[in-house]
């Protein structure tokens, strides 16, 4: 199987991972197997230059939250896929915006594509322990009101590191500091302000971050932590325990 990259965002080019929606179900759920990697992949970035303004700030937003999800967890004294992770942040934070402006800059596009594709072919993961739960969440959201799933990315993560701000104390610390440059402050001071940061630069490129930004209420809660319990999603986080009452919690801020 070859694939030829149209859509930077998922790493599918260089992973084995997929995700299938069942509109029946209003079910989407993910999958892994050796036989979906690619033996080859064409990475052009003239194939990405018809993209909507959407479809780029989407890609973008879907690649950072990748890398997050495997570098926001806890320091296991792994130097090399910190900083590797952290300059695949500071690198989508450069070109993503540019991506939008110049549409068709070859150099950009090339970018971001290989960006993209560096945030989820197995590297930056490699034994370091690794989240995901913002994706478990973010997938029963579009399943049940058809969000693209980057824009449920930018609705959870930015509330889920509230409320996992303890856990992810030393990370979120890192985070700010080298990845945003933030120095001065209380300790509470700099993980507000890292995620507000990170808040600001999901909206810069278009994708809002609010559930009611959507038009979705806060009686939407309910439906997601119920489809959360029919799916297995009990125990999320690289800890395994960002429980069915986590998830509420996390939930009822993103409204």
């Amino acid at each position: 199987m070859g694939c030829v990259l149209t859509l930077p965002a998922t790493g599918s080019e260089m992973n084995c991972f997929s995700v299938v929606t069942r509109k029946s179900l209003q079910a989407k759920l993910s999958f892994a197997s050796p036989l979906v990697f690619p033996r080859f992949s064409v990475l052009d970035p003239v194939k990405t230059f018809t993209l909507p303004p959407r479809q780029i700030a989407n890609g973008a937003v879907d690649a950072f939250v990748h890398v997050m999800e495997q570098y926001m967890t806890y320091p296991v004294n792994a130097p090399v896929q910190d900083r590797y992770a952290e300059s695949l942040l500071q690198t989508l934070i450069e070109v993503g915006p540019q991506a939008l402006v110049t549409p068709e800059d070859y150099e950009v596009r090339a970018n971001l594509m290989w960006t993209a594709t560096q945030a989820l072919n197995g590297l930056i993961g490699a034994g370091v322990p690794q989240d995901w739960a913002t994706h478990m969440i973010g997938h029963e959201i579009t399943a049940l009101y058809g969000l693209d799933h980057a824009q449920t990315l930018a609705i959870v993560l930015p509330n889920l590191l509230q409320q996992r701000r303890d856990a992810k104390r030393a990370k979120l610390l890192q985070f700010a500091a080298r990845v945003w440059d933030i120095h001065t402050g209380t300790e509470d001071e700099r993980i507000d302000a890292a995620i507000a940061r990170m808040r600001a630069f999901f909206e810069s490129l278009g994708v809002k971050t609010r559930l009611s930004d959507y038009g979705i209420a806060a009686d939407a809660v309910d439906r997601i932590v119920a489809q959360l319990e029919a799916h297995g999603m009990k125990k999320l986080g690289e800890h395994r325990d960002i429980d069915l009452a986590t998830s509420r919690r996390i939930l009822e801020a993103c409204v």
